[in-house]
This record gives structure tokens, C-alpha cells and sequence, in this order.
């Protein structure tokens, strides 16, 4: 059991027992609202009450009669959130108070997955700005994960955890998942008929990531769940963990993420005929980066600029590919590049440098202010943003993207850093000629990569686990490297189906449509056919059920456990996400976003083979 200081539990303690609040006759809604009009005494102390009935009124699940707790867990049903402000209706959300924090959770489908995001506050003010915008953050998060997780089981989820000023940000965290995990394990207490008030009364499982200020607490997370008592899902609750000792499947040692990047890359060489070598880049992201230095391993095209957090590394010439595979493989930024593999034409400028002369005689006054707006000012054929802050290309600076003359600095954008782009921006550049694909089409492989970790986890016994997905004297088992290469597999056939439909789409419209449109569409109809077929009774179909797992479920896990003992150990909720999704996301991809019903006919005819 976790152990906090003292005052955690004892502050959250009801103040009446719970044996007491058993003998008070509860009133029901219309007859508590009767009273609070009746009794208070201005229009103010009525909407606080009110908030309060309605707060009760949609209370599914909490913890709060559990006698001890470190933190507050509230489980709601989503309905009373006003359509107007939250138009798209969360199918869970969680609330999460203790002493230290506040914290929420949303997820939009029963099976969803997302990262555990902690928002820091630099002052009181900062914190005033955060305290209000948390849930809608919250909700916006989760809602972007939606289009990313639109041919994987998992449906968007996020969450949010924001720190009093002065708290640690890991113990905010450690309360947070102990509190939820409250809600997922029914708690039951000597001489107490029910400690968990549960009126959803069905299973739930959540599934946590990694995020802003997270990355290093999910191996605990998941220890932390074994030990409250979590035997059949702790090692699904999160994704990230370490890969030696927690058997998870890291990202970057793989280049999980950038392998769908690098799909999209390869699609455009292969529709318009060109040779990657003959291909100019400017990179955003650098070496010491996941999808920077992965982008650099994987290509070998003339990369002519990179721009990091160290600064800018430029060459018209080519920077030597050599080096730049030394930098990647190190991990270390552009500011340890060897500037005598540089050409006379080449420079490197750090963000600390000042007064820095340019082999064009130009003279850079601030390295850091020269970084921050270096993308703007190169040109290639191709921009892969790895890299950088979000909206770096937005409605006020897209312009800069273009020459005296109109001519764009580069002809193809494909968007690996997430919200590089504003949505504005994307239109702007794709309506002035330039192929542009997008981060929730281009940027799935690691929730491809997450999702299959996730059902490892779960269709794994503990035994079984621990045997073949934990390291042995810091190796790998065989099982886990197939099971890696099933992965990247997946990864690599999702993100090319989902290109040849983009572009297929955008040529069969005669570029009316723009790609960043289709790719919204495309989005938008996955989630809402694999959500039709979640509750169809296509699912019941045998024969369909089990030929759609056997392709789903990667060909390494069938082949060790069989696919009747994986069907009876996954719960079949996440068996309908996955089949729904499988067949929603492969029926898309082949028909396209405007297929008919009778193309769907001819599709699930063929599922049982």
C-alpha cells in the first residue's frame, strides 16, 4: 500500500461516519430542489446549491466513504456538460481532488487510451490562468487524441493533473492513480456493507501514457496497481514502461513514431516518380530528439537545414550524412556537429551565441531569437517538422513561407511534430499548391505501438508476462523481438493505407478537397463506423469474429497462445473495440471515406476468410 504523510487521508475524511449517514432519510432531487428554493435566501447561494444537486445527481462512482484515501475520485456521467460549449459528449470522465492538486480524466469511448499530463504553474497567477482552463485543456486533449487513435482498439483519452504551487509533481501523480485506481478495484471494509459507492456497476479499464512531466512515473504506476491488487491488468494500465524491467516497448528505441512519418515521406516519392537521394530537406527536431534523430537514421536524402533547441545547423551543400548518423546515434543536438565537415557555405549557430557573421555576411545578433524563427526562412523540397512548438506556423507568419515572387519554400509538408501547423496555416499552404499531410494522420505509429502494448498486457497471464516480455541479464527474449517486428509492422501497413486513401481521395476530386479536409474526414467517419459496429451484432458472427482477430491480433501472440485462449482471456469489451476498429479502419481505407453500403456488403462477406 502507498503511505503519504498523515494529513493526507485524515483532512479527506467525511465528517460524519458512515454508519451515521445511513440513518438520515435521503430526499430525493425534486424534494431536496423544493427546499434549497424554499429556504436560501438570494438567487447566488441557490446556483451554488443547485451546482452541488447536480453534482450529486451525476455521481456514478467515488470513494468517498472509503476510509482511508490519500486523494478524492469522483466518476461522472457526462450528460449535464452543456452541448454548446462540449459539443462531442465524453463517454467517462473522472475528478480527482486532494490536498495538493486537482486532476480530471476524459476518455470518449469505454476502451480509450491517452497520457497522464501534469500542468506546472510558474506563479499565482499562471495557476489563476490554469485553474480555469484545466478541464477545458482537458477536454480538448482528449478529444485531438480521437482522430490520432482512429484505427487502433483504444479511443481518445487524456488526463491532467495541476499541481498547487510549491507541490511535488511526483506525489500529485502518486495520489492521482491511487485515487483512481480506487474506482477500478471494489474496496470493502470490516463491519462496512459498501466502501465504493459504485452506481455504473460494470467493470472499467482505464489505460494511462506518458505526457508532459510524466514520462518517468509509469513503471510505478503499474507496480503501484499490481500492488493494490490489480492481478489482471496492471500490466496494461500503462504504456511507456521501462523495456528491461516492465516489458514495455519504447518508442524511440524503435522509431515507432517516425515509421508512419516516414510512410507518408516514402507515398509522395512513390505517386510523383522522384529519388530520395535527389531530395532536398529542412528538418525541425534534431538528433538528440525521438522522431528527429529516428527521421535522420531511416532517410538518406540531402538534408540542407536542422533546427533544435541547441540552435541551427545549415549547409546548401548537404550536411554530411555521416555526422549527422554519429549525432543520432549519440543522441546529442546539432550544437556537437563537427563544423569541419561543413562546407564553405555551411554554418552553425547556437542559441547562446550573439553577433555571429554568416558565410552570406549576414550578421546574427541573438542565436536563440535566429533559432526561433529559422524555419521559416530555408528552402527544399521537402519540410519534416520533428520538432518545436506548436502553432510555429500559424495565420500571421505563414506568409513568410514564400518568396518575393509567390514561390513557395517547399513543395511537401509532412507534419510529424503534433500541432506544428495551425489548421489555418494548413489550408493556407495546401491552397497555394503545397502537399501538406497532418499530425493526426502522419503521427499515429506510437499510438499504434502503445496499443499493442497495452494488449500484450492484457492478453498475457503474469507469468507469461514475465517470461517473455521482461528482459533476461538485460536481453530481450525472442518472443519480444517478433513481437517489436509485428509492431512496426502494423504500423508501417496502417499509416501507408491511410496515405493511399489521402491521396486517392484528394486525385479523385481533382484537388477540390484539401488533404488536411480528407484526413479530418477520414478521422471523423472511422470513429463514428468502428462506434456503429461496437454496438452492431456483427461481432456475433463467429466465423467473422474469429477471422477478423486472427489479423488483428499480431501473428506472434497467436502463435504462442493460440487465438481461443486470447479470445477467453480478453475482455470483451476491448475484443468489440478491437474488431470494430480492425474492420472500420480497413473497410475506410479500401473504399474510401464516401463507400456505400453495398460496398460494405462485399467487405464483410469476406471477413471469415
Amino acid at each position: 500500500m502507498i503511505h503519504y504523510p498523515s494529513n493526507g487521508a485524515q483532512e479527506l475524511m467525511p465528517t460524519l461516519s458512515y454508519q451515521r449517514l445511513q440513518t438520515i432519510q435521503p430526499l430525493t432531487d425534486e424534494e431536496l430542489y423544493d427546499k434549497i428554493r424554499r429556504t436560501v435566501p438570494n438567487k447566488h447561494e441557490l446556483q451554488v446549491l443547485e451546482s452541488f444537486l447536480i453534482f450529486n445527481k451525476h455521481v456514478l462512482k467515488t470513494n468517498f466513504y472509503q476510509p482511508t484515501k490519500v486523494a478524492l475520485s469522483f466518476r461522472f456521467a457526462p450528460e449535464f456538460l452543456p452541448e454548446v460549449e462540449y459539443p462531442k459528449k465524453p463517454f467517462g470522465m473522472f475528478m480527482v481532488v486532494g490536498n495538493e492538486f486537482r486532476g480530471f480524466h476524459i476518455r470518449f469511448r469505454d476502451v480509450a487510451r491517452g497520457g497522464i499530463r501534469i500542468v506546472m504553474s510558474r506563479n499565482r497567477e499562471t495557476y489563476s490562468i490554469n485553474q480555469r482552463q484545466l478541464f477545458d485543456e482537458n477536454y480538448g486533449l482528449a478529444s485531438t487524441q480521437s482522430l490520432k487513435n482512429k484505427d487502433i482498439p483504444e479511443g481518445g483519452a487524456k488526463g491532467t493533473i495541476l499541481p498547487s504551487i510549491g507541490a511535488t509533481p511526483r506525489l500529485c501523480f502518486e495520489k492521482y492513480v491511487d485515487a483512481m485506481i480506487d474506482l477500478l478495484i471494489p474496496g470493502k471494509t470490516p463491519g462496512i456493507k459498501e466502501t465504493l459507492v459504485d452506481l455504473y456497476g460494470q467493470p472499467e479499464l482505464l489505460f494511462f501514457g506518458p505526457d508532459e512531466g510524466t514520462a518517468d512515473m509509469m513503471d510505478w504506476a503499474a507496480l503501484h496497481a499490481r500492488a493494490r491488487g490489480a492481478e489482471n491488468w496492471w500490466k496494461s494500465f500503462t504504456t511507456g514502461k521501462s523495456a528491461q524491467t516492465l516489458g514495455g516497448v519504447p518508442h524511440d528505441t524503435y522509431g515507432m513514431t517516425s515509421l508512419s512519418i516516414r510512410q507518408y515521406v516514402l507515398g509522395i516519392y512513390k505517386q510523383l516518380g522522384l529519388r530520395e537521394k535527389d531530395i532536398t530537406k529542412v528538418q525541425t527536431g534534431g538528433p538528440d530528439g525521438d522522431l528527429g534523430s529516428n527521421e535522420i537514421l531511416l532517410s538518406s536524402d540531402k538534408t540542407v537545414a536542422i533546427i533544435d533547441g541547441s540552435g541551427v545547423l545549415a549547409d546548401p551543400a548537404g550536411l554530411n550524412r555521416e555526422e549527422l548518423i554519429r549525432l543520432a546515434k549519440l543522441r546529442v543536438p546539432v550544437s556537437n556537429f563537427d563544423k569541419s565537415k561543413l562546407s564553405k557555405d555551411g554554418y552553425l549557430v547556437k542559441v547562446e551565441e550573439q553577433d555571429v557573421k554568416l558565410p552570406s555576411g549576414e550578421i546574427v545578433l541573438d542565436g536563440t531569437d535566429f533559432r526561433n524563427g529559422a524555419h521559416l526562412r530555408f528552402k527544399a523540397d521537402l519540410f519534416v517538422p520533428c520538432g518545436g512548438r506548436p502553432e510555429a506556423v500559424n495565420i500571421s507568419n505563414m506568409q513568410a513561407l514564400f518568396d518575393s515572387e509567390g514561390k513557395p519554400h517547399f513543395k511537401y509538408i509532412v507534419e510529424g511534430a503534433n500541432l506544428f501547423l495551425t489548421q489555418q496555416a494548413r489550408l493556407f499552404l495546401e491552397k497555394r499548391k503545397i502537399i501538406v499531410f497532418k499530425d493526426s494522420s502522419t503521427n499515429k505509429g506510437g499510438v499504434t505501438s502503445s496499443s499493442l502494448e497495452v494488449l500484450a498486457g492484457l492478453a498475457l497471464s503474469t507469468q507469461e508476462y514475465v517470461d517473455l516480455m521482461i528482459f533476461k541479464d538485460g536481453k530481450p527474449s525472442e518472443f519480444y523481438q517478433s513481437y517489436v517486428k509485428d509492431i512496426q509492422q502494423k504500423i508501417s501497413e496502417n499509416a501507408a493505407a491511410e496515405f493511399q486513401c489521402i491521396w486517392r481521395e484528394h486525385s479523385r476530386l481533382q484537388g477540390v478537397k484539401p488533404r488536411t479536409t480528407i484526413s479530418d474526414e477520414l478521422s471523423s467517419t472511422l470513429n463514428n463506423l468502428q462506434a456503429e459496429l461496437e454496438s452492431s451484432d456483427l461481432f456475433d458472427d463467429l466465423p467473422s469474429r474469429y477471422g477478423v482477430m486472427k489479423k488483428a491480433i499480431p501473428k506472434t501472440l497467436v502463435d504462442k497462445i493460440g487465438l481461443e485462449t486470447l479470445l477467453k482471456r480478453l475482455p470483451e469489451t476491448y475484443q468489440r473495440a478491437l474488431f470494430s476498429s480492425w474492420v472500420a479502419s480497413r473497410f475506410i481505407y479500401k473504399y474510401g471515406v464516401n463507400a456505400s453500403s453495398v460496398d460494405f456488403f462485399h467487405f464483410a462477406r469476406d471477413l471469415a476468410k
